[in-house]
């Protein structure tokens, strides 16, 4: 190849550096539109929701995470536009304007699921079906005109911008090569790293100042190219001296771990005997999931007020667990980690459908000891793939929308039409309904409510209303905080709703033959996501109460459980007091619920808070989640701590856990077959 003279050289220099220049507008405009969607999404943060700092101060926290996200792009953009436009200028210029366009049409659409719904959605967007993601979209009511027309607007500002301004204005060569070397400054000296809403205590205002695109495609990577994490030997000493100082007793003997990773010595965990009256006959078992049912505004104590009158007297009554975990963020978990105290698999354990391997759970082993199983809920149980998990463990009966006459009144539908089914007064009417008739056999009947699901729409919203004033009235609010509770007002109304349904269930079940003889369990699947969230514990935080007739005395237990423990203790209390048979080995990941009245935590646990997200895990008085540690006090209140050591402790068993939770999803075992052949119905 011949040498390139001078002049083709100069030249080529004069085309690089007109398509710097060039690359520099359009870079230019994209930082614009950064900042502006940003001070859309600050403005819709300030008039829908309670922020504590003021619209500058957010908007220049988020200008600043928007000028990192422009800094990372920068130079892998410049690296590929320049060649690109050198041979094929406008073909290049008019696809980069396209993508610029896609970008911020999708920066709109997560800027308003954030603002909807306080989530920010990430790689759990294909954890779902595009049956189930339609399912959702309809249900959140957040399609309105103030969306479409900021949408409408924006989009065509910024076809005008890209249409006109680059023939208008040239930028100087020099501003492009400028900016191509400070983003490899920026991206050379780690920078990048800074946490620029580390002064902000609300949760809710961390992540309106987070770049929805950045958080969007990088949770996207991080899922099609998962890390793995290798334990550290001396994390590993760590760990076993935490386990032997906290549950000296209570560690798993497990057997054959390398086919059945989570196959275990059952632990004696009856911590129920002592609180209970026994009967011949075993006792029938209620258990109500209360869809969002948080801790943040349920029961005396509450942060955000005690929003459920009902329930805070009937735990008086009960053995009371204030510092209970859910172990999902959302429904897709509760009924595995519940029933079954399984582990999650890749995404969720009933998404496994047809792979789903055996199991053990109460349905199973109640039903192959006698007991009657239902499963209720005013929704569709094909969601989440809840019927499939339900069949797999041989439920006798599910009623769901589908099982409701035309005497039954729906839930009223959103602005988009859309309606989740039946609301839980019609939910429990349906219940005592379907089984009106007494039968010999005893029974284990699971109630999922849905009234307390985003849109939040409820029937008599004029009675609720007026008990939501009242209620902000006893609290002696002033009228400023009235105002900021406004904001959530049809979350708050549902949540009164809820629990005067749960009031009216209990008057009714009060009148029915077996009531002396039931065992009610009633917790939360998750807590509402809509009303602000002071941690990110927070997701997670539900109450657990087990109240009864057949209790001869109450409890609070201040010990923190999960989900995952009341299987095994239950199993434990029903083999003990009523000969259930139950094998001397099994797979619960759960060591059973802790009675003790002071705080404390001797548990390990793992919380999926999407179907893609197994990112929080909380051992003794510590919480981690992603790469952040936080401690927690008596009241599940947690604050950041730097403490490496204590990072790869929980870090180290964190990733044990995985390795075993992959190997499910895998393809190994839960339980051999030995067990299933004797103890659970098929």
């Amino acid at each position: 190849m011949k040498p390139r003279t001078k002049s083709e050289r100069h030249r080529l220099l004069n085309t690089i550096g007109s398509s710097s220049g060039h690359f520099a507008i359009l870079s230019i405009i994209f930082l614009f539109f950064l900042f502006l969607t940003s001070g859309i999404e600050i403005v819709l943060g300030q008039l829908n929701h309670d922020l504590e700092h003021s619209f500058f101060k957010l908007w220049g926290l988020s200008c600043l995470e928007d000028l990192q996200f422009y800094l990372k792009l920068f130079l892998p953009a410049y690296l590929i536009f320049i060649p690109l436009h050198i041979f094929l200028p406008k073909i290049t210029s008019g696809i980069f304007k396209m993508i610029l366009l896609v970008f911020f049409l999708i920066q709109l659409l997560l800027v308003f699921y954030f603002n909807t719904t306080l989530l920010m959605l990430g790689n759990d967007l294909f954890g779902y079906t595009f049956a189930e993601i339609t399912h959702t979209i309809g249900a959140s009511g957040s399609i309105s005109l103030i969306p479409i027309i900021i949408f409408v607007v924006l989009a065509a500002a910024l076809i005008f911008v890209l249409s006109f301004l680059p023939k208008k204005f040239q930028v100087n060569k020099v501003v492009g090569y400028a900016l191509a070397l400070i983003s490899l400054l920026y991206l050379a000296t780690g920078v990048s790293n800074n946490d620029n809403a580390e002064g902000l205590s609300a949760d809710i205002e961390k992540n309106l100042v987070i770049n929805k695109s950045e958080y969007f495609y990088s949770s996207a990577y991080s899922y099609f190219n998962p890390s793995t994490y290798e334990p550290d030997i001396y994390s590993d000493t760590y760990l076993v001296d935490y386990l032997e100082q906290f549950a000296k007793n209570e560690t798993f003997e497990y057997i054959e771990e390398t086919e059945y990773p989570f196959l275990h010595r059952s632990i004696d965990r009856d911590v129920l005997t002592p609180f209970f009256d026994t009967r011949q006959k075993s006792p029938d078992i209620v258990i109500i999931l209360v869809e969002g049912l948080g801790r943040a505004f349920t029961n005396k104590g509450a942060y955000l007020g005690n929003f459920t009158p009902f329930l805070d007297s009937l735990s008086t009554k009960s053995l009371y667990w204030p510092n209970f975990l859910s172990n999902g963020g959302r429904t897709f978990a509760v009924l595995p980690s519940l029933l079954g105290s399984l582990p999650f698999g890749e995404k969720g354990f009933m998404e496994m459908e047809e792979r789903m391997p055996e199991q053990m759970s109460l349905l199973n082993l109640l039903k192959n000891n006698g007991y009657q199983t239902s499963f209720f809920y005013g929704g569709n149980s094909e969601f989440d793939d809840m019927a499939e998990y339900l069949n797999k463990n041989s439920i006798d009966q599910i009623n769901d929308q589908a099982s409701f006459s035309s005497d039954y009144k729906k839930i009223p539908a959103s602005s988009t039409g859309f309606s989740w089914g039946y609301g839980d007064k019609e939910l429990f009417r349906n219940y005592f309904e379907k089984r009106s008739t007494e039968t010999e056999k005893p029974a284990l009947d699971i109630l999922l409510t849905v009234s307390m699901h985003s849109p939040f729409e409820i029937d008599e919203p004029e009675k609720y209303d007026r008990k939501f004033e009242e209620r902000l009235e006893e609290f002696g609010f002033d009228e400023e905080k009235k105002e900021r509770y406004q904001n959530y007002k049809k979350q708050y109304t549902s949540i009164l709703f809820a629990d005067d349904a749960l009031k009216n269930f209990f008057q009714t079940y009060r009148e029915r033959e077996n009531f002396d003889n039931t065992i009610f369990i009633i917790t939360g699947d998750h807590r509402i996501p809509e009303i602000p969230m002071a941690s990110k514990i927070d997701r997670y935080h539900v109450p657990m109460i087990i109240y009864s007739p057949l209790l001869k005395r109450t409890a609070t237990f201040e010990a923190v459980s999960s989900h995952f423990d009341l299987a095994p203790s239950m199993t434990a209390f029903l083999e003990e007091n009523y000969d259930i048979e139950v094998p001397e080995i099994n797979s619960y990941i759960g060591h059973g619920l802790d009675t003790s009245r002071s705080f404390r935590n001797i548990h390990s646990i793992p919380l999926k808070q999407t179907k893609t997200n197994l990112i929080d895990f909380v051992m003794g008085e510590y919480h981690l989640n992603g790469d952040q540690l936080f401690k927690l006090d008596r009241e599940l209140k947690e604050e950041k701590l730097e403490d490496e050591v204590k990072k790869e402790e929980l870090i180290s068993a964190f990733a044990q856990f995985k390795r075993k939770n992959a190997e499910i999803g895998q393809g190994k075992r839960i339980l051999p077959d030995s067990i299933t052949r004797k103890y659970i119905a098929r």
